[in-house]
């Protein structure tokens, strides 16, 4: 490919992304400010986060977590948050033992407690991994924020009223991965207003 046609692929991947983020802006105002809200009053009432996902939803996981107990743009107090994706141990114990759908929904078992949230990510909506979270949330009444994609998939199927669902307007992993990444600033950003 040519320099001018390597331009003009990156050109377009702009282009795409700067779409996507144009319809998403029109559909999911709303329930990023719930989210936001969810999990601020989680935190008042002495709950954390839980968040998981796979591949780039585990990075993604990783970076809330990491924006919540360390800060965001300005200062305050640490807040609870624990990504389930960054122990290997835990990980490879639990799908050695019960197989990898196993991997996130143990945790929450384990680590879940009454007033806490649930951040399943998965851009397909369908990752079994973050679905026997999801499930495993729900038998503890954990509030459930979910990130997805296309139709939302699986997932969205599972979400009750009390739950708030964020699904991506797209199709492309790479453009609902690079929304998800907006979606979770903006959830940080009306946390340090809160809490700043």
């Amino acid at each position: 490919m040519s320099e001018n046609g390597q331009v003009a692929r990156v050109t377009q991947h702009f282009e795409a992304s700067i779409m996507t983020k144009q319809r998403a802006m029109e559909a999911l105002p709303p329930a990023i400010a719930r989210a936001a809200e969810m999990i601020c009053q989680s935190l008042e009432k002495g709950g954390k986060v839980l968040s998981c996902g796979n591949g780039g939803s585990a990075g993604d996981a990783q970076h809330f977590s990491s924006e919540l107990l360390n800060r965001f743009e300005r200062e305050r107090p640490g807040l609870a948050a624990i990504a389930l994706t960054t122990d290997s141990s835990t990980l490879t114990s639990i799908a050695n033992d019960y197989g990898y759908s196993r991997i996130f929904s143990r945790q929450v078992e384990a680590l879940g407690k009454a007033n806490d949230i649930l951040l399943a990510i998965s851009t397909s909506g369908n990752s079994e991994n973050v679905l026997e979270a999801v499930k495993a949330a729900q038998a503890q009444q954990l509030g459930i924020i979910a990130l997805s994609g296309r139709n939302g998939g699986e997932l969205s199927a599972l979400l009750s009223d009390q739950d708030t669902e964020i699904c991506v307007p797209a199709d492309s992993t790479a453009r609902i991965q690079e929304v998800h990444l907006l979606v979770i600033h903006c959830i940080c950003d009306l946390i340090d207003q809160r809490f700043a």
